[in-house]
């Protein structure tokens, strides 16, 4: 176990405070010597205080000064997950400055949009490969004053003049009266943060975002659960995002709550273990990819292993209902359940740590499959509803207010209702200040002071929202009936964990086709236990995908393409479509689809950084075959 300390509530410090560095420093104050993280060095997880973490970001706040920012200019951070994007977005803030971030595994083309668009005057970078991307970007950007590497190493030939390395930089601490003309110049409603949202289309949007919006969403944090002084969280997804940099990053300042900052993404597994967390923060797509490994590896197992999971899965699972339901949990049920627990749940538990009290996960729907599985053994998902647009979070499954398949209620200071089209729209201090330089945009989406999520959605009577699909995502066929194509896809892809995506094409067509791009890792291990794909090969590629998950190198696609060309793989994909028919209406069930040779990309531009499919993207990367399949009878299969 990493850490320890009293079994306590945490005291949030979020509605005591005007600011985000005003939130830094009490909560140093505060907590003082206690860990604000852990970092592996040589080995072992080493601590920083929350009086050091404050005392650094008042330093490079003092740096920037020195250098001639001042309140309200753009500081820009790209770089991995780190205690140096901490220190660096708090420094921003201290100093009184906007701080965003820029997603990495970027083209030199799209850093210098954000770095051009945001009108930076630094950046930092945290990669020796970055560096190179941030220099080249750089060369079209004179505003861009100074670009600063994390590692001075990095400076070791090259030349930009607005190089400059960390140490220099850093200065003595702000003195009182500098501390004092920044607080004078900036205020709750003044923008703290730039998030460019990683859009699906189009250039990404800059959402301004306040010291109030943030702040606000920090006040509810209680109403997602109670956190203790002893928890203690895991991070690895990017800052850039905004959930990891509000929710996770603020969170932690607001509550005091440590965090262990992966040493890569693909160490997180084993610092799962490590660490021990107590919440943790994902994205669907990790529960996901746990459940499928769960059901890949059950198919190699023994009859009787089998039989044992699935006995322990359906007991976890009827004592589950009745929880959920507020009934009783009868005797022999418990009984049976204690059992299940020791076979079964409790390595489920393990390879999370084995203290999970609660995950939180949003930004796309997780598979019911999925939700019950992990409820059931007891690693409680509790899904949320936001956008950037809302500064995060509007609405939550919460402790003692669950209901699965839905995102929640919302939160306290949030209003919601459905418009006459099905669009969810929500109002409430936690609405952002706007998009940077697009007016035309933030008229669109404020309107009369409802936010216009974009999303389509229902509200039951008990105020459970639940999101069906994307406004510009529906599809109209043909015939005139309204599809949503998220439906259609979750039911197929739902049936088998060698489905990475799957994406639904209907629109003004006589009848729904998808195309289905195969699971990268699972499609590796199904080429290698029929002797496709060796084991180093399988080794060397998951390694690359773990540390660029939305990268899709030639060498995995070159990997790939005859393992899913085999008849056994094709074969399990038509049986998956014809099973998520099954739960489709006559007009919404697939007829004809195609099978990829791989996944969709980041490169491809299929991918935001985020994960999110660019519907758009793909359906021009593959308009020719879509069209095909509607044309020839020999493209694709029969559903």
């Amino acid at each position: 176990m990493l850490y320890t300390d009293a079994h306590t509530p945490a005291v949030p410090l979020a509605p005591l405070c005007q600011t985000l560095g005003e939130m830094l420093r009490r909560q140093a104050e505060a907590r003082g010597d206690r860990p604000a993280w852990f970092e592996k060095e040589g080995g072992r997880w080493a601590p920083t205080s929350w009086r050091r973490f404050a005392a650094d970001a008042d330093a490079l706040a003092a740096g920037l000064r020195r250098l001639g920012l001042v309140p309200g200019d753009r500081v820009a951070i790209l770089g991995p997950t780190r205690s140096h994007w901490a220190r660096q977005d708090m420094g921003a803030q201290l100093a009184g400055c906007i701080s965003l971030g820029v997603y990495p595994k970027q083209s030199a083309e799209q850093v210098a949009y954000v770095l051009g668009h945001s009108d930076a005057r630094i950046v930092f970078v945290g990669d020796a490969d970055e560096l190179d991307v941030v220099l080249a970007a750089a060369a079209g950007l004179p505003d861009l004053a100074h670009i600063v590497p994390w590692d001075a190493a990095w400076l070791e030939g090259r030349d930009d003049p607005r190089l400059l390395s960390l140490d220099a930089l850093m200065g003595a601490a702000l003195t009182p009266a500098e501390r004092a003309e920044i607080e004078a110049a900036r205020g709750k409603d003044d923008t703290a943060i730039f998030v460019y949202t990683s859009g699906t289309t189009g250039p990404p949007k800059c959402a301004m975002i306040s010291h109030a919006n943030i702040l606000a969403v920090l006040a509810c944090q209680d109403q997602l659960g109670v956190f203790y002084q002893d928890d203690i969280a895991l991070s690895f997804l990017p800052m850039a995002h905004v959930a990891e940099r509000v929710l996770a990053f603020y969170g932690r300042i607001n509550t005091g709550m440590p965090t262990a900052f992966a040493s890569s993404t693909s160490a997180v597994l084993d610092e799962l273990r490590e660490v021990q967390p107590t919440v943790f923060g994902s994205v669907p797509r990790i529960f996901e990819k746990g459940y499928s490994r769960i059901r890949t590896e059950l198919e190699r197992a023994s009859p009787g292993k089998r039989r044992i999971f699935a006995w322990a899965e359906r007991v976890g699972l009827a004592r589950l209902d009745r929880v959920l339901a507020g009934r009783p949990v009868p005797m022999a049920l418990r009984l049976k359940h204690r059992v299940a627990d020791r076979l079964v749940f409790a390595r489920v538990r393990a390879a999370f740590g084995g203290r999970v009290r609660l995950f939180i996960t949003g930004a796309a729907p997780t598979p019911m499959d999925v939700l019950r599985f992990f409820w059931a053994a007891g690693l409680p998902i509790y899904e949320v509803y936001g956008q950037t647009e809302a500064t995060v979070v509007t609405h939550a499954n919460t402790q003692g207010a669950v209901r699965l398949g839905t995102v929640g209620r919302a939160l306290p200071p949030v209003e919601h209702r459905i418009a006459d089209d099905g669009e969810v729209l929500v109002r409430g201090p936690l609405v952002f200040q706007g998009y940077f330089k697009d007016a035309e945009a933030t008229a669109a989406a404020i309107q009369d002071g409802w936010l216009h999520t974009g999303d389509i959605g229902t509200i039951d009577a008990e105020g459970y929202l639940r999101i069906t699909d994307r406004k510009k995502h529906i599809i109209i066929t043909a015939g005139g009936k309204n599809l949503t194509p998220a439906n259609i896809e979750g039911a197929v892809k739902a049936q088998d964990p060698l489905i990475s995506q799957v994406h639904a094409h209907g629109d003004k067509r006589p009848y729904v086709v998808a195309l289905i791009a195969p699971a990268p890792l699972e499609t590796l291990d199904f080429g290698r236990q029929r002797g496709l794909v060796d084991a180093a090969t399988v080794k060397a590629l998951t390694a690359e995908l773990m540390e660029n998950p939305t990268g899709r190198s030639a060498a995995l696609t070159a990997a790939m393409a005859p393992v899913v060309a085999l008849p056994a793989f094709q074969a399990r994909m038509k049986a998956a479509v014809v099973a998520g028919n099954q739960r489709l209406s006559q007009v919404e069930k697939i007829k004809r689809f195609k099978v990829l040779e791989r996944d969709f990309s980041q490169e491809a531009g299929e991918l935001t950084p985020t994960m999110k499919v660019r519907r758009k993207a793909v359906e021009q990367g593959y308009a020719d075959l879509l069209d095909a399949i509607y044309r020839d009878a020999g493209v694709g299969q029969e559903a």
